[in-house]
């Protein structure tokens, strides 16, 4: 199967009963269309969806708030590309330890594992302990790109 696909089985979002095989695109699509939905029962979680422009490309984001983590996806190639999840670890006696960690993807990507710590650090700095799970879909991983996106997550976060 290729690694642009995925096999899933939710009734909520696609109202189907059978395992669904469809592209990484179209799940954001159909997230993003139950997202439009005003009804909370076809998607309670809180959640924004928005896009922002950097360098003359358009990059998508979705930020979730889930009971316990949240999920922040950006992208610019309509798939989910590199999947991090970052905590926060509390020591008896010294300072808290950020940990971020590739789930999926590259792992030869300083810049997006600085992108999830920043992220974690501005949870934690507001007082919460849920993790984070970032996926970053980009064209361009320059500083300037991630910088953006990481400005964009705070300034709209839901923390």
């Amino acid at each position: 199967m290729p690694s642009s696909f995925l096999t899933i089985s939710t009734s909520k979002i696609f109202k189907t009963s059978t395992p669904q095989v469809i592209s990484v695109s179209l799940l954001l699509e159909s997230v993003a269309a139950a997202m439009d939905d005003d009804s909370s029962s076809s998607f309670p979680v809180r959640h924004k969806k928005f896009s922002i422009l950097v360098k003359e490309s358009k990059i998508d984001i979705v930020i979730c708030s889930y009971d316990d983590q949240f999920l922040v996806i950006a992208t610019q190639i309509g798939t989910m590309g590199t999947i991090m999840h970052a905590r926060k670890e509390e020591g008896m006696l010294n300072n808290p330890t950020f940990n971020v960690s590739v789930i999926f993807g590259k792992r030869d990507e300083p810049m997006l594992l600085s992108c999830a710590r920043q992220l974690i650090e501005q949870i934690s700095n507001s007082g919460s302990s849920k993790p984070l799970t970032l996926s970053i879909g980009l064209k361009d991983h320059s500083m300037e790109t991630l910088k953006a996106i990481v400005s964009a997550v705070i300034e709209n976060r839901l923390w």
